[in-house]
């Protein structure tokens, strides 16, 4: 409604619409996106010049960003106050930070943040969910993080009806009333953590009730965690669905990256000048480039960020992607500070998963550091006989040669949900590994 409200919304939406459509036009070409990056770059010059933080910061004054030392996210989170626009009265959400990989971080966001933020990734969805109108469900928590609201502000935006159903929500939403509300809506589309989306499957196959469920599903849309390709797997055949890792960003940042048809990422370039950092050294994010991604958001009005250091290790791919379409296309491995040392090997959740989510049989895992020595163990999924045995042997084989031993692997029926109920409130770290005091 604050389209119809604020004039600035207004005019944010009429420059967003139509500089996208000239950018579809152009079939999102090099050149057409630099032109956009460098007049939303004229622009944010003058808004950080206005945040304390930036205020006198070197290169600022010059508009030289490659003389802006990069920001540290601990910064930040320290002192986000320092990075505020001062004199904001137009304020029309208050978001916060998942916190997932500690201090959540306040985000105050006015009508252009949301309205440039929704516009820079509908191109991208609607090639992933077609041009008719569709009906959406969207499982994504509501509250404090914005998720759900961008989600349903790209859905408005492209015509789809949206119905927000997240299942963890207490006294308000439940599986039961998840499933009841699947039976009446008839949902077409899913928006869903990983996680959320495995809890709900495993319920609705306890309940006989997935085949009825997923009568008119075609397509789910897994963002606010990592989403690896063979749980995408997994989840697609369980749906009998079109299964992508829909978008990547955060809070502070809005979204950086966002899929195409063909379930690829593609850098959301005419809304971010993004760089990747190997040490000291910052290159443009160029295919073949590799290191940590930092990010100079142009659609941050409220808070401005110049040369943002994500933490997150990213790849640009070389190849082109099958969709035709220009946007480079990048591969988060993660953040370098989720990695842990187990048994020996340094891990992530990108490589643990990968490796336990190739075995369809498992829905989930959960790693004990103990004194004793350390153990995997394995979730079932509740349609599966095999024996326990037969599991575990079988994910020891798969970890072989990859430098993780575990001391023990057991399957258990059912692990705790705060494994699975992510949706951007989950840190792997805290969900996943439980190291014995």
């Amino acid at each position: 409604m604050m389209l119809f409200t604020d004039p600035a919304a207004g005019e944010a939406f009429a420059a967003a619409h139509g500089r996208l459509q000239e950018l579809e036009r152009a079939g999102f070409a090099p050149e057409a996106v630099r032109q956009v990056q460098q007049e939303k770059l004229a622009l944010l010059w003058e808004r950080a010049a206005e945040a304390p933080y930036y205020r006198d910061a070197e290169g600022v004054a010059e508009r030289d960003l490659t003389a802006v030392q990069p920001t540290p996210k601990d910064r930040l989170k320290a002192a986000p106050a320092d990075f505020a626009r001062p004199g904001l009265a137009r304020v029309v959400k208050y978001y916060e930070s998942s916190g997932s990989g500690g201090i959540p971080t306040p985000t105050p966001r006015v009508a252009e943040d949301i309205v440039h933020n929704v516009v820079g990734v509908a191109p991208l969805w609607r090639r992933a969910l077609g041009a008719d109108p569709r009906r959406v469900a969207v499982l994504l928590p509501s509250d404090v993080v914005p998720v759900a609201d961008f989600v349903a502000g790209v859905c408005e935006y492209l015509g789809h009806a949206a119905l927000r159903c997240y299942p963890f929500t207490t006294g308000m939403c439940d599986f039961d009333r998840l499933e009841r509300l699947f039976t009446g809506f008839r949902p077409e589309v899913v928006f869903a953590a990983p996680g959320v989306l495995t809890q709900w499957t495993r319920v609705l196959k306890s309940r006989g009730a997935l085949a009825a469920v997923r009568a008119e599903l075609r397509t789910v849309m897994l963002l606010g965690e990592v989403s690896l390709p063979a749980q995408r797997a997994k989840l697609a055949a369980d749906w009998q669905a079109d299964v992508f890792d829909a978008s990547y960003g955060s809070t502070e940042t809005g979204t950086i990256a966002a899929t195409c048809e063909r379930d690829r990422l593609h850098l959301l370039n005419h809304g971010h000048v993004l760089e990747l950092r190997d040490g000291d050294k910052l290159v443009p994010a160029e295919p073949g480039a590799v290191g940590e991604l930092v990010d100079t958001p142009l659609n941050n009005f409220a808070r401005p960020l110049l040369r943002f250091a994500t933490g997150d290790l990213a790849e640009v791919l070389g190849e082109p992607c099958p969709c035709g379409l220009a946007l480079p296309t990048v591969r988060i491995h993660g953040r370098g500070s989720d990695r842990v040392e187990i048994a020996g090997a340094v891990v992530d959740e990108r490589l643990i998963g990968s490796i336990v989510y190739q075995d369809h049989r498992v829905t989930g895992y959960l790693i004990q550091v103990r004194a004793e020595g350390t153990r995997l163990v394995l979730e079932r999924d509740v349609d599966v006989t095999d024996p326990d045995e037969e599991l575990a042997a079988d994910a020891r084989e798969r970890f072989a040669g990859t430098g993780v031993g575990w001391d023990e692997i057991v399957v258990v029926s059912q692990l705790p949900a705060t494994t699975k109920a992510g949706g951007s409130q989950k840190n792997w770290k805290r969900t996943n590994v439980v190291v014995a005091g």
